[in-house]
């Protein structure tokens, strides 16, 4: 029997604080990097669910802009599809992150970049960037020829 695909969705999240910044966040049983995002629950929307997981991870309220893209994956002997939304942080965080979190970073488009665990996050990142996925803030300087 063929094992289901894994439905996820997450965010590539900025703020302006005098800088742009990308959030990034460190997963708890790994020192690995990623884009925050999770699975999506039953019957949930992805754009929801994007939304909701964003919230669980860095622990800030966002306002969802465009979609940017989908990557596709293998994960645990499975496939994984997860969908990404442009979001704006608002304010300060409100909660911690969720325990499967131990840490939320927010970093310059190119630290952001640099420090992602996945090579696929890196390219996805770098390309949202290059296409302007985050329009109207200053230019990233992040090359998509990288």
């Amino acid at each position: 029997m063929a094992r289901r695909t894994v439905l996820a969705a997450g965010g590539l999240v900025f703020r302006q604080k005098g800088r742009l910044e990308v959030a990034v966040v460190q997963l708890r049983k790994t020192p690995h990097w990623v884009l925050p995002k999770g699975k999506l629950k039953r019957n949930e929307k992805s754009r929801r669910a994007a939304k909701r997981e964003v919230f669980e991870e860095t622990g800030h309220k966002v306002l969802v802009h465009e979609f940017i893209g989908t990557l596709a994956y293998e994960s645990s002997g499975r496939a994984k599809i997860v969908q990404f939304w442009r979001m704006e942080a608002r304010g300060n965080a409100i909660r911690d992150p969720a325990s499967d979190i131990r840490e939320v970073r927010w970093l310059s488009p190119k630290k952001a970049i640099a420090r992602l665990t996945y090579m696929r996050e890196q390219s996805f990142l770098r390309h949202a960037l290059a296409e302007g996925a985050l329009r109207g803030h200053k230019r990233s300087g992040v090359s998509a020829a990288r």
